[in-house]
């Protein structure tokens, strides 16, 4: 029997689709297993006692609920604050803040955070030691800070400021607001840490974008990113040292990539020593009070 070409063709491709599903094998990947670390986001103000909350990493594939968020926190740990002559182990209370999590911290009585002192961390915990240190710049203060009502919008709008850099090189920021009527915390606007490598010892203007409390904010909030007329507004404005600033440029592309699988991962810098995770750092700070009207 004469097989024509087209009925050739499909009896070859027959025969290779049943070749190729014969050939077919399960792949099962496995998952390799986070080490378990120790997280700590831990800082002190000018003129302020020191803050640590301790929590455990969680891994990236693992499932999260209210039971594995309660059994992260670390509520045993010896966490220990010295400036050099004074030495201050931690006491475990309550955050007066409940959206923020973990809902409990580590806070002294002995130090406050003063300029230019230098401030070492101890945390002992799960077995492990880790160290960190930070410092306090002095304070940068804006030339004045102000509310402006965005266009197309009726009572919305953003904090401005006029800022001139100090001429040397090396500054680092971070900046929080506070809407007195609506917020518990200073919360970092969007955005928050900078550096002068681009405006170093310049005068210039800036805006700030309302920041939230926690994700779930963006979904809820219609004012998402505005200050509103009628709103009394604390700003606070922070210099930080390098290592505090690469923690917040690093940590904040991360969260801002929003978990996009195809933007480039970042690793965050940490300042811990010992196998931990997260930030010790000092805040120089300024406050400010605008009325946006």
């Amino acid at each position: 029997m004469k097989i024509t070409q087209p009925i050739f063709l499909l009896i070859a491709g027959l025969i290779l689709l049943i070749t190729f599903c014969s050939c077919e094998k399960n792949i099962m990947i496995d998952v390799p297993q986070a080490e378990e670390k120790i997280v700590v986001e831990g800082w002190i103000d000018q003129n302020d006692y020191p803050i640590v909350f301790l929590t455990k990493n969680l891994p990236y594939f693992g499932t999260i609920d209210s039971a594995m968020l309660f059994n992260i926190i670390i509520q045993d740990a010896t966490v220990i604050v010295s400036d050099g002559s004074i030495t201050d182990t931690l006491k475990l209370i309550p955050f007066p803040d409940f959206n923020y999590f973990p809902p409990i911290y580590y806070t002294g009585y002995k130090i406050k955070g003063e300029v230019g002192k230098t401030y070492n961390l101890t945390v002992k915990a799960e077995g492990k030691t880790l160290t960190a240190t930070t410092t306090i710049p002095p304070p940068v203060y804006p030339d004045s800070v102000w509310f402006k009502i965005e266009p197309q919008q009726d009572s919305l709008g953003y904090l401005w400021g006029s800022f001139t850099d100090p001429p040397e090189l090396g500054n680092y920021y971070r900046l929080f607001a506070k809407r007195f009527s609506k917020d518990k915390r200073y919360i970092p606007v969007l955005g928050s840490a900078y550096d002068d490598k681009f405006f170093n010892g310049q005068s210039f203007q800036f805006s700030m974008i309302r920041g939230v409390e926690s994700a779930t904010d963006t979904t809820v909030d219609e004012e998402f990113g505005f200050f509103k007329i009628g709103d009394t507004i604390g700003v606070k404005i922070c210099t930080i040292d390098k290592a505090h600033y690469d923690f917040w440029r690093t940590a904040e592309g991360e969260m801002y990539s929003g978990g996009n699988p195809f933007v480039t991962p970042t690793q965050i810098v940490t300042n811990i020593e010992g196998g931990g995770l997260g930030v010790w750092g000092g805040y120089g700070v300024y406050y400010d009070t605008v009325i946006a009207k």
